[in-house]
């Protein structure tokens, strides 16, 4: 699985640093301070147990011990010998090899010597059995090593270890904390909202990244503002011109009346023209979202545009939660797809109702019997100035759509469009409801 969040990255990457320092610490410690030492008492131990082995080393060593008093020596170092098939020799053959240990021995007693360990109740202890003693185990307590004695020391390491993880998750939280916020506001662009300028703190890339955001920002709110300039002047200097025409038109003389036909024909399609592109350029106001029956708007639509030409079958899911939006956006949107099914459709439209499983989103369906549309024609539907196919005919403004897909998306809902199986479209679009929002 591939990580992708920056704050969890960058955890990762800093505990497996530390992990990598902590086994290098050990290691070192092992090999510089654990095996010198080791080594070491390998040999006292060795010289010790050649003691017993062989009255040679008296000689060797100028050593004037004879052998009771060698064995009271070792005993006092509480070395002591055992037969194998004494009860207390069953713990050598539950012991722990020690490979280098027997290396070791090996080399400083001169015979082959396999060396184990066992946890006592009070200690370690050490188990030796030497070739050059057949049918007997040495057996060497080690009183000043106990298993308590590593506790602290692994509890201290690992105290250390979270405490290095902890100061890491904070520091790169802090660091993280002006990006959440600039996510937040780039959130907030996303549905329209114009955040106010984000205070510039944190590491130097961050402090750029955030000027950079404040100035898209501030340039998005001016194309904004120049937008519903755009909109007031089209509303205000083609509107005028045109009803001046219309009524120049409808003063012309009874002779000229298939001419004024025409040219009335003509503004109005101009004036639904304007009132298409108004309708797609408008913006959002998440503030004045409320709650809204789909059932309630949806039956408003169907009794408007039905009649005698297009029955309009419905079915409404009964209760139906309240869905979260703009009432009059929400009502355009199911208009403009009621619209399309009639334009479209051979004379049958059916409008139903309905809700997810997971009560997070109320949808209102619009079907129809017409010709359907290609699949990879699907997609384009929802572009600005596109009609669909020849297959569903080239009326319009090619903007209808394209505002149901916008109004969708300012609701965080969704539409989706698709064949049905026994011909004609299936257009479905969806808001959230209260609770969900």
């Amino acid at each position: 699985m591939r990580i992708t969040s920056s704050f969890t990255q960058s955890i990762f990457i800093f505990f497996t640093l530390l992990i990598a320092s902590q086994i290098y610490s050990y290691y070192a410690v092992f090999n510089y301070a654990l095996m010198p030492s080791l080594q070491q008492f390998n040999k006292i131990l060795g010289h010790e147990i050649s003691l017993m082995l062989d009255d040679s080393a008296n000689a060797e060593h100028q050593l004037q011990i004879d052998a009771p008093l060698r064995r009271r020596v070792l005993e006092q170092l509480g070395v002591t010998i055992h037969s194998e098939d004494s009860p207390i020799a069953a713990e050598y053959y539950q012991g722990m090899t020690i490979d280098l240990m027997s290396e070791d021995m090996s080399k400083e007693l001169g015979t082959g010597t396999d060396v184990r360990m066992t946890l006592g109740e009070d200690s370690y202890t050490l188990w030796m059995k030497i070739d050059s003693l057949p049918g007997s185990i040495l057996r060497i307590p080690l009183s000043e090593l106990h298993e308590e004695d590593f506790a602290p020391l692994f509890r201290n390491s690992l105290l250390v270890a979270l405490l290095i993880v902890a100061g890491g998750w904070l520091f790169i939280r802090l660091q993280n904390r002006p990006l959440i916020a600039l996510e937040k506001a780039a959130k907030g662009v996303g549905k329209g909202d114009i955040p106010p300028p984000l205070p510039v703190k944190g590491a130097s890339e961050i402090r750029a990244v955030t000027r950079a955001f404040n100035q898209m920002a501030k340039g998005i709110q001016a194309l904004e503002e120049d937008r519903t300039l755009l909109m007031a002047g089209i509303s205000h200097d083609l509107r005028t011109p045109l009803t001046r025409i219309r009524l120049a038109t409808e003063m012309m003389s009874p002779q000229d009346s298939y001419l004024a036909e025409g040219i009335i024909s003509d503004t109005e399609e101009c004036n639904q023209i304007i009132n298409q592109f108004m309708d797609y350029l408008k913006p959002v106001d998440r503030e004045t979202f409320v709650a809204v029956n789909l059932n309630d708007i949806t039956n408003e639509v169907t009794s408007a545009e039905g009649g005698y030409e297009v029955k309009i079958e419905t079915e409404y899911h009964r209760p139906l939660k309240f869905a979260y939006g703009s009432p009059i956006a929400i009502k355009r949107a199911i208009t403009n797809l009621v619209i399309n099914a009639m334009r479209y459709g051979n004379g049958w439209v059916k409008v139903s109702t309905g809700i997810t499983a997971d009560n997070a989103l109320v949808w209102v369906c619009v079907e129809d019997n017409g010709p359907g549309i290609e699949e990879n024609q699907i997609g384009k539907l929802f572009e600005p100035f596109t009609r669909g196919d020849t297959a569903r005919g080239s009326e319009g403004t090619g903007l209808g759509l394209a505002i149901v897909k916008r109004i969708a998306n300012q609701h965080q809902g969704s539409v989706t469009i698709n064949n049905r199986s026994n011909g004609g479209l299936r257009a479905q679009i969806s808001f959230p409801t209260i609770k969900a929002s």
